[in-house]
């Protein structure tokens, strides 16, 4: 990433972002904020985290969902890494360079509430709400999102279009 900011120190890494679709055609967004950037105000986030060493795009799509949620899955409900993107954004004080897949992860039966216990300490302070949204709210939301082109490529995403993204830098 050509334009990658040097304003704080870099950390890099491979993660996957989970599009938790439910029987009712919703998705899984958490509300969140940065709380040392608080200009940045606040935005709907895809789940997803970090891979650790070892782990593949499914491994680390069950753990982040069990972690951030209490969902557990199985690899038969994971869809292929058909959506790609670079992203960059600051966080407690770093700027993180992703290489993200994003991924369909398919329920049955309607969205559960949302269990926290397992989060880490830092996700319980910045995400502050879920919802489970229906798409087409979504599409047509003007609130702000990450990845911000969610809106615009949801659909193609879940019509199983295969989609590069260019790459996202946050403020």
């Amino acid at each position: 990433m050509d334009r990658l900011p040097r304003d704080l120190p870099i950390v890099e890494r491979d993660v996957v972002r989970l599009v938790v679709r439910d029987d009712l055609d919703r998705i899984l967004l958490f509300h969140t904020h940065e709380i040392t950037a608080p200009e940045l105000g606040q935005w709907w986030e895809l789940p997803g985290g970090g891979l650790d060493p070892g782990e593949d795009y499914r491994q680390a799509a069950r753990r982040e969902l069990r972690e951030e949620t209490g969902i557990t899955i199985g690899d038969d409900q994971i869809g292929a890494p058909t959506w790609t993107r670079d992203g960059s954004f600051r966080h407690r004080d770093v700027r993180h360079l992703q290489h993200e897949v994003v991924v369909e992860v398919r329920l049955a039966g309607p969205g559960p509430d949302i269990d926290d216990r397992d989060r880490l300490d830092y996700e319980k302070e910045d995400y502050f709400d879920f919802r489970w949204w229906p798409i087409a709210e979504v599409v047509a939301s003007p609130d702000q999102f990450y990845p911000r082109a969610l809106p615009r490529l949801l659909t193609r995403f879940l019509d199983g279009e295969t989609i590069e993204e260019p790459p996202e830098i946050w403020p």
